[in-house]
């Protein structure tokens, strides 16, 4: 019997996230050790595609998770704390985490998988308006009169922002302008020299 034969057996022909019966497909649960059923769920196509394409996740369509995280199998709860983890900025997954358990040795497949997913995902440097980097501490100068909304004031093009902070958004930094702390897009920033 094959993997996906077994698969199909184990989960009725219905994807073992959502509960689709449609375009099913054997996965691999990474990181991939040996191939057999036992690090392997059955996925319909828009949960592969999710998953594989994590700009494109549908929150929506992860509230499924609240019946999938309870799974015998612990390739599927594996994926499901994975993707969980992934939306953990919404409440509801947050609240599905803290009652998330997990047998230790599927804690650790889960946690391992998920740092080698997020090394490969390299994140964008905060580049200046000419495409320098910019790091935490650097002096920039605006290019741009900008008007700071709620601050009522207006920063004048050759401001200079000492001791920047840099965002998780690569397109943003933090600094102080007037006294006041603000946040301020990148392209209207060049680095000082």
């Amino acid at each position: 019997m094959t993997i996906e034969s077994e698969l199909m057996q184990r989960c009725h022909s219905k994807c073992e996230l959502c509960s689709s019966g449609s375009n099913l497909s054997a996965y691999e649960v990474p990181p991939i050790t040996e191939r057999s059923v036992e690090r392997s769920v059955m996925l319909c196509e828009s949960c592969q595609n999710q998953i594989d394409n994590p700009e494109s996740m549908d929150t929506n369509h992860w509230h499924c998770l609240n019946e999938s995280m309870w799974s015998e199998f612990p390739a599927v709860q594996v994926m499901a704390w994975r993707i969980l983890k992934r939306l953990n900025d919404h409440s509801w997954a947050q609240d599905l985490l803290e009652q998330f358990y997990m047998e230790e040795q599927t804690q650790q497949w889960a946690e391992a998988g998920l740092h080698n997913s997020e090394a490969g995902e390299q994140k964008k440097p905060t580049l200046d308006s000419n495409g320098t980097p910019l790091l935490e501490g650097d002096t920039v100068t605006l290019i741009k009169d900008l008007d700071v909304k709620g601050a009522n004031f207006t920063a004048k093009r050759g401001t200079v922002v000492r001791k920047i902070s840099l965002t998780d958004n690569p397109e943003h930094i933090e600094g102080r302008v007037n006294g006041t702390q603000i946040v301020l897009l990148t392209c209207f920033l060049k680095k000082a020299k």
